[in-house]
């Protein structure tokens, strides 16, 4: 299987450096462009189309949400993750809205990073413990059609390791079963539970963690 390819966005050069190496010890990973301001980086986007997109929020020319509305506006599947030094409700906020997959601050460990990049990789979405408290006031904002009593035991409990943050590969790893079976599990619970967009199960999963 071909390397999943990443484009890094991100204007100084020693952490664009940091993140090359990291990502690229992995070998499902392959770092296929760099660039340094955000009109360099939607060229080499569309000139190498890469499968991930890691986007610094503060660029030279275009920052990365610019980035992100153009790639949205030009119906780009590239998975967004934004990498940035700030911590603020409503930069994080645009970001889910600009869809994307991961929210990483720059003061994570380099090893944290790669595991939001593996996390990104299987479809899921990644977003660190200290930003949860944003995804549960967004779902104390928002109406859901059910409540998670009709859950079936084995629905409760992923529904437990999804608000623990885990992946759907972590969690078929710690119950022993495929990942397509978790996956299935996934959407089950999103229409039994009716709720649906972006980070909105793991939203639910950790509005109703003391149901669970």
């Amino acid at each position: 299987m071909n390397p999943t390819s990443v484009l890094i966005a991100d204007d100084h050069p020693l952490l664009r450096q940091g993140l090359k190496a990291i990502i690229e010890s992995d070998p499902s990973f392959t770092v296929t462009a760099e660039a340094s301001d955000g009109e360099a980086a939607l060229r080499l986007i569309a000139e190498y189309q890469p499968s991930i997109v890691v986007l610094d929020i503060n660029m030279p020319k275009r920052d990365g949400l610019s980035v992100a509305r153009e790639m949205q506006a030009g119906h780009c599947e590239a998975k967004i993750i934004f990498i940035t030094v700030h911590t603020g409700e409503d930069l994080f906020r645009e970001a889910l809205k600009l869809g994307s997959k991961g929210y990483i601050l720059k003061d994570t460990s380099l090893v944290e990073i790669l595991h939001g990049l593996r996390t990104v990789q299987d479809g899921q979405y990644f977003v660190l413990p200290s930003l949860m408290e944003v995804l549960v006031n967004s779902q104390r904002d928002s109406p859901h059609a059910n409540e998670p009593s009709q859950l079936t035991p084995s629905e409760r409990r992923i529904l437990r390791l999804i608000a623990a943050g885990k992946s759907s590969k972590e969690i078929a790893e710690e119950l022993l079963i495929h990942y397509k079976t978790v996956e299935n599990h996934r959407t089950n619970i999103s229409q039994k539970l009716g709720v649906s967009g972006p980070h909105a199960l793991m939203r639910f999963a950790l509005q109703h963690r003391a149901e669970l």
